[in-house]
């Protein structure tokens, strides 16, 4: 039977774009006058904490000795320096070729076993390190970005949910029994949380007016 070669593309959201992985799996293949067919492209759109990931799996399936993997960088296997490690091993010891785009190096077709054994406990453990300090290091800047945003002042995370122009006029009839709480979300265009949220927030108003008068 005849090797074949695989893609495989993974973004971390469903709102995320694939094109730039994709384009250069197409560029990659084109100067190097490979043949990809569509249908051995896999696509997850999932988080890289794990492999239990549906379209990674359906791919290792897939493969028989002598196959090629083709991904653009070291990082779309997964996150962690351990769990790539881990899976890159079990890759080339089921004599799975595998092309890193975005790093050559470490490209195991056409080399031999002593090569390949070479990249994968020299070259590789470097280049997982450093990918590995890298994310510690974004995660640092984002605690002390956030730290310091707090500092100021600043809100973080979603925006608080305002009252609508109508809030008014609809909530007096909701508390009276004179439409339902469905009703009201519809009248106020509400989700169903932000609703009870801003309910809850109303009641909290009133209490703390409530004790304001009294310790007045």
């Amino acid at each position: 039977m005849k090797n074949k070669i695989f893609a495989y593309i993974r973004v971390s959201s469903k709102d995320q774009n694939t094109d730039r992985q994709m384009d250069a799996i197409n560029e990659y293949c084109k100067s190097n006058d490979i043949n990809l067919d569509e249908r051995d492209i896999y696509t997850d759109k999932a988080s890289g904490k794990n492999f239990n990931r549906e379209k990674y799996q359906a791919l290792k399936i897939n493969f028989r000795e002598g196959d090629t993997l083709i991904i653009k960088e070291l990082d779309r296997l997964g996150r962690d320096m351990v769990m790539i490690k881990e899976e890159w091993h079990e890759l080339t010891k089921s004599h799975i070729n595998i092309v890193v785009i975005d790093t050559p190096i470490l490209n195991t077709t056409n080399k031999t076993d002593l090569e390949k054994s070479l990249i994968s406990n020299i070259v590789f453990e470097l280049l997982a390190y450093m990918a590995q300090k890298e994310r510690l290091k974004i995660k640092q800047r984002q605690s002390e970005g956030i730290a310091a945003a707090r500092a100021k002042g600043k809100h973080l995370g979603r925006p608080k949910a305002e009252y609508p122009s109508n809030w008014n006029e609809v909530i007096p009839k909701w508390e009276n029994g004179e439409i339902t709480a469905v009703e009201a979300m519809k009248f106020l265009n509400l989700k169903k949380n932000t609703f009870y949220k801003l309910t809850k927030k109303l009641r909290n108003e009133k209490r703390n007016k409530e004790i304001k008068k009294l310790l007045s």
